[in-house]
């Protein structure tokens, strides 16, 4: 990474009572970065951000951005500018008004606001809206009328805390695109905060996953994925099957266990385990056949409890032994839908050994 942008440095955040919000984080941002704080509801994202923008203060630690510390810098005179989920545009004033609002109150001249809120409405496309009052338009028109009122004081870092979680899912699929698009086009740095893991995955180049108030891991959203530290983050990322088992030996990478409701399995491992470990494997590298395969070195019979049709990909539960239950995502690549399996059909489970993750965390 070159010079980041923002740099938090062992920040911690503590409120009355004993309440510690945000606990010994250390973060470094680069430049045009598209940066996710992610994590569940009370985990700190968002009193982090709060903090970045200079409307929360730190316990303890420090927050840099573009090398000066902001200890004693106000949010107005920060270099940074916040969207937030409730859009707060004005219903009185039209879009441009809008748009130009925060440049007008800083004394920008008349002509240079009506300048870069043309810039800034075509930025976001509403250059055809520029005289229509908030209430006339959808919500997702809306939020980037806030986008571009946020854009237009040309901030270093532009900071949006949960900007779609007021949209439907058909308008929030539609801002993502055009999220990424704009943080491209303007080559700023944005940190995003959500709790929602599709909306991260989309959209960042990397992502910090925090639980608790610490960060758990920072990586890209493959990384995180494919390759999760802990037991927390391959459950918080996307949907995961989650095995315990019992360590019976290593040799080298290869790891011996004994999984519940699997038996003996070989599983491969870079590190050095203890007794226990936990078996992730995503539900899509799950294969579903009627007969027993041969090839898989992991492979299980059991009963189909549940099929959940979604028209592109079909969820199905699988009733193992010993209590194991496994999900499986099919792709619905013909017209059968669900794998062509049913309610109380016995089906075996297999996958390829090498697509399970070993978790100690």
């Amino acid at each position: 990474m070159t010079e980041p942008i923002v740099s938090i440095r062992n920040v911690s955040k503590k409120f009355p009572g004993g309440v510690i919000a945000v606990d010994n984080v250390s973060i470094d941002i680069a430049q045009n970065e598209f940066f996710a704080l992610l994590g569940p509801s009370g985990c700190g994202k968002t009193t982090l951000l709060r903090m970045i923008s200079g409307l929360e203060t730190p316990t303890s630690g420090e927050i840099m951005i573009g090398g000066e510390n902001m200890a004693y810098t106000p949010p107005n005179k920060r270099p940074t500018n916040m969207v937030f989920q409730s859009y707060a545009v004005f219903p009185h004033m039209t879009v441009a008004q809008n748009v130009g609002y925060g440049l007008k109150v800083t004394g920008v001249e008349a002509s240079e606001i009506t300048r870069r809120v043309a810039e800034g409405l075509e930025m976001v496309k509403l250059s055809h809206l520029a005289d229509r009052k908030p209430d006339q338009m959808s919500g997702g028109q809306r939020q980037r009328v806030a986008l571009a009122r946020a854009l237009v004081k040309r901030p270093k870092v532009l900071l949006l805390d949960e900007p779609l979680s007021a949209l439907d899912a058909k308008l929030r699929d539609g801002m993502r695109l055009e999220l990424t698009r704009l943080q491209e086009t303007v080559g700023i740095t944005f940190i995003i905060v959500t709790h929602d893991q599709d909306e991260a995955l989309s959209m960042a180049s990397r992502i910090a996953v925090m639980d608790k108030g610490a960060v758990q891991q920072i990586a890209t959203p493959a990384e995180l994925y494919e390759h999760p530290k802990s037991r927390f983050v391959a459950d918080f990322i996307g949907k995961v099957n989650l095995i315990d088992a019992k360590v019976l030996g290593q040799k080298g990478k290869v790891l011996n266990c004994e999984a519940k409701g699997l038996g003996k399995i070989e599983v491969s491992s870079d590190k050095q385990v203890g007794s226990g470990v936990a078996i992730a494997v995503r539900p899509e590298k799950l294969k579903i056949t009627t007969a027993e395969p041969m090839s898989s070195a992991i492979r299980l019979q059991g009963k189909v409890r549940d099929v959940a049709y979604y028209g592109d990909t079909s969820h199905i539960l699988i009733e193992g032994k010993d209590g194991l239950d496994l999900s499986v995502n099919v792709q619905n690549d013909t017209r059968l839908g669900g794998a062509g399996v049913e309610r109380g059909q016995k089906v075996w489970v297999h996958w390829a050994a090498e697509d399970s993750i070993v978790l100690t965390e």
